[in-house]
Order: C-alpha cells, then sequence, then structure tokens
C-alpha cells in the first residue's frame, strides 16, 4: 500500500490550504483514512478520521476549521483547512487504517507526510 501527499505549503494565518493523499494498493473504500501531523520535537497529533461510510471525527484543536473528506472514485483522501492559525504548523500525515471503522492504534499504512507553514 502507498500513501502519497500534497499539497502542502505556505500560507498566511487566517488563510485556507486542501492537502490530498492518494492511496494505492487496496481496495481504497474498504478501509478508514485519517490526517495526524507532527511538530519536530513533539508528539504526533490526531487531527481527522473518516471511516468506510463517510463517518468523522476531529481532534479539539481543529474542530469548526478543517474537514476530512474522501472520494473512493478517485483513491483520495482530503483535508480542507480553512482559518488556519500559526499553531497548526506542521508536517500532515495521511494514514490507512487496518479496519472499516477507526481504531485508536491500529493505523497501519502511512504516507511520507506534506508540510504545511502557517506565518503569522
Amino acid at each position: 500500500v502507498q500513501l502519497q501527499a500534497s499539497g502542502g505549503g505556505l500560507v498566511q494565518a487566517g488563510g485556507s490550504l486542501r492537502i490530498s493523499c492518494v492511496a494505492s494498493g487496496r481496495t481504497f473504500r474498504n478501509y478508514a483514512m485519517g490526517w495526524f501531523r507532527q511538530v519536530p520535537g513533539k508528539e504526533r497529533e490526531f487531527v481527522a478520521n473518516i471511516n468506510w461510510a463517510h463517518g468523522t471525527t476531529y481532534g479539539d484543536s481543529v474542530k469548526g476549521r478543517f474537514t476530512i473528506s474522501r472520494d473512493n472514485a478517485k483513491n483520495t483522501l482530503s483535508l480542507q483547512m480553512n482559518n488556519l492559525k500559526p499553531e497548526d504548523t506542521a508536517v500532515y500525515y495521511c494514514t490507512s487504517y487496518a479496519t472499516a471503522y477507526p481504531l485508536t492504534d491500529n493505523m497501519e499504512y502511512w504516507g511520507k507526510g506534506t508540510l504545511v507553514t502557517v506565518s503569522s
């Protein structure tokens, strides 16, 4: 399974950015997908996930600002990020869970990440 994230970049605080992740190697629609982020020297932080039926869960720090979605026809996971803050600066990683519904620690595959930088 391969996960290729893209769309990261530099954006000003208050701006928006959309990042995507294209998956290959197994039947995309059957598995939950998610986004995590990490700042060097800090622990990985949960951002959002989406199950096979498009049910979603968000981390507290991004609720109301970020929207996760999936396009099963294109094997693509997306994260629309609005009202970005400097503290959103991180490398964002997409993950594919081992099951249709995500469990706390059953992330199975990871992409290489895409850097999002929010300037103040």
